[in-house]
């Protein structure tokens, strides 16, 4: 069976960029001595952003890969090669435009040390890259893989602090993990991606190796139970036993504390959409929208950020944020009408990977 388009992927990825904009929103948008609220809300609500775009994007990767794949025993065309060449190309594509836009930063800040910043494009990048030969790996091995990175992470950052500034070897190897790292650094984000493409090989399993019939018991039993029991476990032990540990970004608390929301809410969405309370023909809403062309909106939406700069109270703020993402919800809607994938960055992307694969596979066949 063809593995269909999955709304509750399009919804959590959809979250997590209507979360992005929010933060950013306020974050630019509201006065200097009200500033705090949009910490508070940081720390609340920080769960969904990088970490669970991160997230996601490795179910889709695995889930893409494991379909491409399956047309390898079925074509002549298509080969091992040929897939890996395009996940590369994707790759190497998003790690130019972040670098292009970590270059806009610097430049807007007169300091190039943003050049190398962990912005989420950057993080996104390296991670497609270096998970490469991780996803042969059994899903237990990737698993202890993560969270092993994640222990190493907090001595290594421990450790490194210290030479943060510094000319020196060590000083270059802290600027390289680290710099920018109230962002989106590699080590405390990767292993997200990595938890990911697990979580993806599971669902590509029970939608590929048992019949709609038995799909919903599986999915129960092999999936959501074992799903959300994991998610809640790691939000209450952490909630109640590393209060307020939990809530510093990048500790080992908020990174087990973040993996459960994410756990627990994608289970629950995928269970809404396998049990049938998610009708597909009802998929393109605002959240779709904000998924398709995720890529187009992390780019774009920093033109808002001279709008309103520092210039709205607690109040008048959330009358312009939301006002705002109604108004590019229905931009967004009216251009996918018009225009659909043509519009995408991210699907350009794609296509342009696919592209440099086959000219590259169909030169090798003629030689």
């Amino acid at each position: 069976m063809t593995l269909p388009r999955l709304k509750s992927i399009d919804t959590f990825r959809g979250l997590c960029m209507s979360w992005m904009i929010l933060a950013h929103l306020s974050g630019w948008w509201i006065r200097e001595e009200d500033f705090w609220v949009a910490n508070l809300i940081n720390i609340i609500l920080d769960s969904i952003g990088a970490s669970g775009f991160l997230f996601i994007a490795g179910v889709s990767i695995m889930l893409s890969q494991r379909k491409k794949l399956d047309k390898v025993t079925n074509s002549i065309q298509y080969s091992k090669k040929t897939i890996r060449n395009e996940y590369f190309f994707r790759a190497l594509l998003i790690f130019i435009i972040a670098l292009l836009y970590n270059t806009s930063i610097a430049i807007a800040l007169n300091d190039y040390t943003w050049i190398w910043s962990w912005f989420i494009l950057l993080t996104t990048s390296i991670s497609f890259l270096i998970a490469w030969p991780l996803l042969k790996t059994s899903k237990i091995l990737r698993v202890v893989i993560g969270v092993g990175i994640w222990i190493g992470n907090h001595y290594i950052f421990n450790i490194m602090i210290i030479y943060e500034g510094q000319t020196n070897v060590l000083g270059f190897f802290f600027y390289i993990l680290y710099n920018g790292y109230h962002l989106d650094p590699i080590l405390p984000f990767f292993p997200f991606f990595l938890i990911g493409t697990v979580v993806g090989d599971l669902i590509y399993d029970i939608f590929n190796r048992y019949n709609p019939e038995n799909r919903k018991k599986v999915f129960k039993n092999k999936f959501f139970i074992p799903g959300t029991v994991i998610g809640v476990l790691l939000i209450l032990l952490n909630v109640l036993f590393q209060f307020p540990g939990f809530l510093v970004r990048r500790t080992i608390p908020w990174l087990l504390y973040t993996l459960g929301i994410d756990l627990l809410l994608f289970s629950m969405l995928l269970a809404f959409e396998i049990f049938g309370f998610m009708e597909r023909k009802k998929s393109y809403k605002f959240l779709f929208y904000y998924s398709f062309y995720s890529l187009t909106i992390y780019l774009a939406h920093n033109i808002l950020y001279f709008l309103f700069l520092n210039q709205l109270n607690l109040v008048t703020v959330w009358f312009f944020i939301v006002g705002a993402f109604i108004a590019l919800g229905l931009l967004l809607r009216t251009i996918y009408k018009k225009w659909a994938e043509k519009a995408s960055l991210k699907y350009q992307l794609s296509r342009l990977s696919i592209g440099l694969a086959r000219r590259i596979e169909s030169r090798r066949v003629l030689q």
